[in-house]
């Protein structure tokens, strides 16, 4: 499967999700349509469909944003230094689709890694588990829970 960043997929997102994605924002916490979705599957990027996390990666870390301990290909996620509002952070960015994503902080679960991937919901789309072989993503089943 390839990914990348079409004009027809970014004149598709609605316009919380281009502001998130293509203007670096931020959905309001507690607000994202994922910030408590507990079903097996992966997410991926809006904009170019590129596999970003597992759901065997989700956990609660009560910051109001979907947190996930790793990427679930370490390749479609690119980190850089943010420091904008003051301060130092580490932007999280879909690797084919240049998407912002949001932060990753080194407050996570000290026994699954010690890292906080906290991620915009309105830069994912949730594949359920059961649709993933037909839409492409049977070779990440391996790596979700099961149903």
């Amino acid at each position: 499967m390839t990914y990348a960043k079409t004009d027809d997929a970014v004149r598709k997102l609605t316009p919380e999700q281009y502001r998130v994605t293509q203007q670096n924002g931020t959905e309001r916490a507690f607000t994202g349509e994922y910030h408590d979705n507990k079903r097996p599957g992966i997410y991926v990027d809006i904009v170019s469909g590129e596999p970003l996390f597992a759901s065997s990666d989700k956990f609660d870390s009560g910051c109001g944003w979907p947190s996930f301990t790793k990427p679930i290909v370490s390749a479609n996620v690119k980190e850089l230094r943010d420091d904008s509002y003051g301060m130092i952070r580490t932007e999280v960015r879909s690797n084919h689709g240049d998407s912002h994503l949001g932060h990753v902080f080194p407050d996570g679960p000290q026994d699954r890694g010690g890292l906080r991937y906290c991620i915009n919901s309105a830069s994912l789309r949730f594949i359920p588990r059961e649709d993933m072989e037909t839409e492409g993503y049977g070779a990440f089943i391996n790596q979700v829970e099961d149903i």
